[in-house]
């Protein structure tokens, strides 16, 4: 979705989405820890020394096997989970990336990667479109009547404001907080679910509604938030932290909302579950993953085994 506005305002949205895309300080730390810095380059691969492991391997389909190929729809958004570096044009980067590029190594296949909208790729799986998904899908109970999910990480929803904003003196463990603010998030995303399902919160508790605006573009959705068109941003925990550490976005990041485990998302009934599920394990084990996730800032989010279908984790704050 194109955010409306003069030329002006779309070179500052581009400005500011190069910026926070530079691979500088990636957020880590505790769950309310404020971020370390990550220095991510090329040299620094931990996926160069995967190998296939022929057990797991074999849990492939034959079909799939003998193509030697899988079919992925990536959304690619912003650091750390998966953003281009160096242009559109150039290979993407990130922990989604190097997660989904380690596991294809186990299982001795190549990724076709196909650039996709977040929105546009669990109604493609169904289809065929893809053999399976990436882009910080969160498992949730509406998600998983029609989708499965292996896990790899465990993330999540949270909040930030401009720096030096007072809208929101403290983190947000209940959304009547957000009576009458006009919040920020994304298309397609569980943050858009949430927001719009617990609407009525605020009627309930005799204040004004808050107010949901949706963005496609994570630069759009911060370039909002900067000439105050919104009050606050809704979207992962990773990647407001991330977000926060970068001077140049003048966010701060308000903490942990709800947490969700992520996962690779497949069509119901896909026989690449197990493989996946085996391949993820394989790489905690033997290390790679503990290395792609410090690579990235994001060890607070480590898994200690994958899952299939996991049930959706109960608020914390409920």
């Amino acid at each position: 979705m194109n955010v409306p506005g003069t030329r002006t305002r779309l070179r500052t949205a581009a400005a500011l989405a190069l910026l926070l895309l530079a691979p500088t300080a990636c957020g880590s730390g505790g769950p309310e820890g404020t971020a370390a810095n990550a220095q991510a380059s090329p040299a620094d691969d931990p996926v160069a020394a995967v190998r296939t492991v022929e057990s797991i391997a074999a849990l492939l389909p034959a079909d799939v096997r003998k193509a030697g190929t899988l079919r992925v729809g990536s959304s690619i958004g912003s650091p750390p989970a998966a953003y281009y570096p160096d242009g559109a044009d150039k290979p993407p980067a990130g922990q989604d990336i190097d997660i989904a590029d380690a596991v294809a190594k186990v299982l001795g296949v190549k990724l076709e990667r196909q650039d996709a909208s977040f929105e546009t790729i669990l109604p493609a799986l169904s289809s065929g479109k893809y053999d399976f998904g990436t882009g910080n899908f969160g498992v949730t109970r509406e998600r998983l009547k029609t989708i499965d999910f292996v896990t790899y990480i465990n993330d999540g929803q949270g909040f930030a404001v401009k720096k030096g904003s007072t809208v929101l003196a403290s983190k947000v463990t209940d959304l009547t907080q957000l009576c009458g603010l006009t919040i920020g998030t994304g298309a397609g995303t569980t943050f858009e679910t949430t927001l719009i399902a617990q609407k009525g919160v605020c009627a309930k508790a005799g204040r004004k509604p808050y107010h949901v605006k949706v963005y496609s573009e994570n630069g759009a959705t911060l370039t909002a938030l900067q000439q105050g068109r919104i009050d606050v941003i809704m979207s992962t925990i990773n990647g407001l932290r991330h977000q926060a550490a970068q001077p140049a976005s003048q966010t701060t990041f308000l903490g942990e909302y709800h947490r969700l485990d992520v996962g690779f998302a497949f069509k119901k009934g896909s026989p690449l579950t197990k493989a996946f599920q085996a391949a993820v394990n394989e790489l905690i084990d033997n290390g790679t993953y503990a290395r792609i996730l410090k690579k990235w800032g994001t060890s607070a989010s480590a898994i200690e085994r994958s899952r299939i279908n996991p049930p959706e984790h109960a608020p914390e704050h409920a």
